[in-house]
């Protein structure tokens, strides 16, 4: 998790760390965050003009009576998320992101008002368990030993990206190449373990093993990169296409599941096992699926690849540890 710091913040640091930026700041004077070749201009001011649904009376008939009658979808996001999925705006008050976009189309769908808690990591399953939210969209992977206490309606799928510098051809599709490369990563990560999975893979092939990095903040492992100390980073995709798209000085050398070869990750709609509303959560992600206004989203944040055909009620997720 990389903790929360103003937009106007992250953008300053990105131009500075990175060694350019739209007017110095990264913002242009517009509240459009300034983008590469690769993907779109981003708006991230408060003013969102977000995609919007429509209320399906048939689906807004699978809320539980109790949701309907308080007219409001107690939604928690991410506090200590990264661009795209859950930020602040350029105000560093108006809470924005691809999670606030498909979860305000899925309240809209169900005819109810989407009222935003930002919550740390483990007090969105707290918030859960107590029955002060009904629903988490902060880039939760399907898990099988989450299925045990969650109901999950998948939105997008969980990816994982290798970033490295502009212009470096480097292609990764596997464990032969990142040997001998020198990667950074997030402790305790799924990614840390595909990575370090690999690495073990290169030194039984007779290769050689990844030297792995470990930083604290996002803007450390962006420095390293620009200046060379490191090889490549390998986070999660969303935040990934968006530092490459705002910034334009690197470029995602591969893409991978969350779950690595086990399965393919999905991220879904989080509630509470038998609170009855996971079914409304599908029918409507199904619904703005079908009808093109979830394509709409996943493009403004530069998600397309992420999207899903259909939205799947509790599917096979990451399999539980061995230990």
């Amino acid at each position: 998790m990389i903790r929360h710091i103003p937009t106007t913040a992250l953008a300053l640091a990105a131009g500075s760390v990175l060694l350019t930026a739209c007017g110095g700041g990264g913002v242009a004077s517009d509240n459009v965050a300034a983008a590469g070749k690769q993907g779109p201009k981003i708006n991230i001011g408060p003013d969102q003009h977000r995609i919007r649904g429509q209320k399906d009376p048939e689906i807004a008939a699978l809320v539980p009576a109790r949701i309907r009658d308080a007219g409001a979808l107690r939604i928690g996001v991410g506090a200590e998320s990264a661009p795209p999925l859950t930020f602040y705006a350029t105000d560093d008050k108006t809470l924005i992101g691809v999670e606030e976009d498909i979860a305000t189309l899925v309240a809209d769908t169900l005819g109810l008002r989407p009222r935003f808690d930002p919550l740390s990591w483990e007090n969105l399953f707290v918030g859960l368990d107590s029955g002060k939210l009904d629903a988490v969209f902060s880039n939760v992977t399907v898990t099988e030993e989450r299925k045990e206490k969650y109901d999950f309606a998948t939105y997008r799928l969980d990816e994982l990206a290798v970033e490295a510098k502009k212009g470096s051809g480097w292609k990764v599709r596997g464990a032969k190449d990142v040997a001998g490369k020198t990667i950074a990563v997030s402790s305790g990560t799924n990614q840390e373990k595909i990575l370090v999975e690999w690495s073990e893979e290169n030194e039984q092939a007779g290769r050689k093993p990844v030297e792995i990095k470990y930083f604290q903040k996002a803007s450390d492992y962006y420095l390293a990169l620009q200046s060379g100390r490191i090889d490549g980073y390998f986070g999660p995709n969303p935040s990934t296409v968006y530092h490459v798209n705002t910034v334009g000085q690197t470029e995602v050398a591969g893409t991978f599941s969350g779950g690595g070869k086990s399965v393919q990750g999905k991220i879904a709609a989080t509630t509470k096992k038998g609170s009855g509303l996971v079914k409304a959560y599908a029918a409507a992600l199904r619904k703005v699926i079908d009808d093109g206004r979830y394509g709409k989203v996943l493009a403004r944040w530069g998600l397309t690849s992420e999207g899903l055909k259909t939205s799947q009620i509790n599917p096979p997720g990451l399999p539980k540890s061995a230990s």
